[in-house]
């Protein structure tokens, strides 16, 4: 149940399936019954999409399954420490990779016909690429289901360096900036903070 719960919060709404290859996970769906029975998760569909999501009620279980699992908190905060400067790294990148300032428009829609430009924005993500794989090592040091987090984003970065300008950004494919919220939520919900903390 921990595991499908968790799942569930990291990827916000998501399909069985989804659910299911998050963590390599088998049964799924009859975990997602269950949870659905006990009030903690709810499924729905809206504009052609349908999929799982918590309940309130879920996403305290989720909190109290996350809190007795954590049996060193304190190397999980170190770790954190380290990822908030790269976070701001990734935020500014991702800005960057979306909105390319002109002269008179210093919002204007990056269309990526300036390649220095996008190249700049992508040696940001592979400094943070770099740092990523120490990070992830560490956090899976203490709960092994941080595991994949660096290869998901090395993936997704070598797509976006091949031109595939989706991988850097998109919501709905496995990007830089998906997978990067995903870190930051995994490691929020780890140790029980919110986002405008």
């Amino acid at each position: 149940m921990h595991l499908v719960l968790h799942a569930v919060r990291l990827l916000g709404f998501a399909d069985t399936k989804a659910i299911a290859r998050r963590f390599d996970l088998q049964g799924v769906e009859e975990v997602l019954k269950d949870a659905e029975a006990r009030g903690w998760a709810t499924y729905s569909s809206f504009a052609g999409t349908s999929g799982w999501s918590l309940t309130e009620a879920g996403r305290a279980e989720n909190e109290r399954l996350l809190k007795a699992e954590l049996t060193d908190a304190d190397a999980i905060r170190k770790v954190y420490a380290d990822f908030l400067p790269l976070n701001g790294m990734l935020q500014q990148a991702c800005t960057d990779w979306q909105l390319r300032p002109v002269d008179g428009d210093p919002l204007a829609a990056n269309d990526h016909s300036d390649a220095a430009w996008d190249a700049g924005v992508l040696h940001e993500l592979k400094v943070i690429d770099g740092a990523l794989g120490s990070i992830t090592r560490r956090l899976t040091d203490v709960l092994p289901r941080f595991d994949g987090y660096d290869r998901r984003f090395s993936q997704a970065l070598a797509r976006a360096t091949a031109g595939e300008t989706a991988w850097v950004d998109r919501s709905d494919v496995d990007s830089c900036h998906r997978v990067w919220f995903e870190l930051h939520e995994d490691l929020l919900a780890t140790l029980n903070l919110h986002r405008g903390d």
